[in-house]
């Protein structure tokens, strides 16, 4: 039986393929490229809009790692539905889903919301994995060449704003743990704890850097103009949304009740490590 991981080749689902090679699973890495090589793993494409497709590829799985890409909105609810009519049909033996930040209420109405609820109801083993905000985030280039060039580290929060970040690789770590832990389901909160803001995110480049780094607040909106180009108008458009919902919060922290730290024994890396980590 092999572990199905959606985005294989991508920033979510690599380090997902790389911890379970890692231990030995066997790997069916999903992608839209044919072409696409994954070290370790065997590789299937599929289209994320065709139940069939999906369901062909969860049957008889171990377990099915699943995230959302960043499309429109419209788009991932689309897919949501998809991947859920596809669980119910194939019924893997495991589901883990990483809502990758988004809100999961079901009073949004937005795709991660749709994903879990769908889960809930599909009668399938399956537990949801809940950051708060990506470390990686901070490697797109509008941010690290700030760091690098003018010593200031600019992104859509406020400076007081303390939220439990963490990284892919912290995600991949969760996500293989709970695929031998059936016996945890629900959402398990990812991040770390106590929360930090913005100018703790400095400070650990500024060590990391050999140099003094500040924080810089900006708006929802310079942060689209940033992203664009990097992702499209549309995704960016409901990044700065997202941003902007945020900025009418006091934080954004995990309870610890529900943290993998908790339930796992999985404590989250430091900003510091993350950055030693990826040999930034």
């Amino acid at each position: 039986m092999t572990y199905v991981i959606h985005g294989a080749t991508g920033a979510q689902g690599a380090p997902v393929v790389a911890a379970l090679t890692a231990a030995a699973k066997p790997v069916t890495a999903l992608t839209r490229n044919p072409d696409a090589v994954v070290e370790g793993a065997r590789v299937l494409a599929a289209d994320h809009s065709s139940t069939e497709e999906l369901t062909a590829a969860y049957r008889g799985a171990a377990g099915v790692f699943v995230h959302l890409p960043v499309v429109s909105e419209e788009d991932r609810r689309t897919q949501a539905h998809h991947i859920v009519a596809a669980v119910r049909a194939a019924r893997p033996s495991r589901v883990i889903f990483s809502t990758s930040g988004a809100p999961i209420n079901a009073d949004t109405g937005g795709a991660a919301a749709i994903l879990v609820a769908g889960l809930a109801d599909a009668g399938v083993s399956h537990a949801v994995i809940a950051p708060t905000f990506y470390l990686e985030n901070l490697l797109m280039p509008y941010v690290v060449d700030a760091v690098r060039e003018r010593g200031v580290l600019p992104y859509p929060i406020r400076a007081d704003f303390a939220a439990s970040w963490a990284s892919h690789l912290d995600i991949a770590d969760v996500a293989v743990a709970l695929f031998d832990r059936p016996d945890i389901t629900g959402v398990v909160s990812v991040g770390q704890f106590p929360a930090i803001t913005g100018p703790d995110l400095a400070e650990a480049f500024g060590a990391r850097f050999g140099k003094d780094v500040a924080f810089e607040p900006i708006t929802p909106e310079q942060f689209r103009g940033s992203v664009a180009p990097l992702i499209g108008e549309g995704p960016a458009v409901d990044v700065a949304a997202f941003y902007a919902a945020m900025s009418t919060l006091p934080g954004r922290s995990i309870t610890v009740e529900n943290s993998a730290q908790k339930l796992l024994g999985i404590q989250p890396r430091t900003t510091g490590q993350w950055l030693a980590d990826i040999g930034l």
